[in-house]
């Protein structure tokens, strides 16, 4: 009985580690998960401030988070013309984040930014949608990866290729 007892947390250990890639970190996640696939919220959106940035409530504390391993064409930013593809870019995202969504935050290895947002992988919770990866995926975000924070690079590369390729949004758009 007592080699049982011993083994059982190795086992459990095993059986975690499969569950990561091999840089300790969870394997990228589709844009979309099937249909029956929900998250657990742990937040919930209060305003799009523009295609890459969101305000969260988090426990009743209102948070500025910067989707990461993307870049949306500028709309906001100080003595900035807008972008092209710019308005359309924030568009969609308030039309994936609508004021109320119950969103799930995933952290990669930096929490925050220079500026103190909080840097998120963002997913709606009630379908599984990876809004980050759906902004790449529809041509409205390009990759910036800044490492350590490259969780998704490859994947957010391989999404920005194919957009490219289809000539989908910014791509068709801005040349």
């Amino acid at each position: 009985m007592r080699g049982a007892i011993t083994i059982a947390p190795v086992l459990t250990l095993l059986a975690l580690s499969a569950c990561t890639s091999s840089n300790g970190r969870s394997a990228p996640a589709p844009a979309t998960a099937p249909a029956s696939t929900t998250v657990q919220a742990n937040a919930i959106v209060v305003k799009v401030i523009d295609g890459d940035t969101i305000d969260v409530d988090v426990d009743g504390r209102v948070e500025r988070v910067r989707l990461i391993g993307i870049d949306t064409p500028e709309t906001k930013k100080p003595n900035h013309p807008v972008d092209c593809w710019g308005p359309e870019a924030s568009a969609h995202t308030v039309e994936l984040l609508p004021p109320g969504t119950a969103v799930r935050i995933e952290r990669d290895v930096v929490g925050r930014d220079d500026y103190g947002r909080l840097l998120g992988y963002v997913h709606r919770a009630g379908d599984g949608l990876f809004v980050n990866r759906d902004l790449v995926q529809q041509g409205f975000a390009r990759p910036l990866t800044i490492a350590p924070n490259d969780l998704y690079a490859a994947q957010f590369a391989a999404d920005a290729r194919a957009a490219e390729a289809a000539d989908l949004g910014m791509w068709a758009a801005c040349g």
